[in-house]
């Protein structure tokens, strides 16, 4: 791959998640480490409900419980903006109903 220029990925660091060690690159180290103490933690929360020991089998039910809420984050930042664009809209009547009176 001669020609080709790779960007830096920044600094290195070590977390753990669930008994792992990972060594991991990025730009923002401190919020690195947040992501992985919240993925650990969501795993840890799965085994406790749970009843298998298995590491892969308790990632993927967190990471599905992740996902889900990532959806419902997703679904709310959605009502919140229709209902910011409703609200928007209103104004904006309003602005130009004024503006149709003063021009009469």
């Amino acid at each position: 791959m001669s020609g080709e220029s790779r960007s830096n990925p920044g600094e290195y660091v070590t977390v753990e998640i669930y008994d792992q060690l990972y060594h991991l690159s990025g730009q923002n180290t401190e919020h690195i480490r947040e992501l992985a103490a919240y993925v650990d933690a969501k795993m840890r929360s799965v085994a406790a409900r749970g009843k298998t020991a298995d590491s892969l089998r308790v990632a993927v039910l967190a990471a599905l419980n992740l996902a889900d809420e990532l959806s419902q984050a997703r679904s709310a930042d959605l009502r919140e903006g229709r209902v910011r664009a409703a609200s928007l809209r209103g104004l904006l009547d309003e602005v130009l109903e004024e503006e149709q009176k003063a021009d009469s």
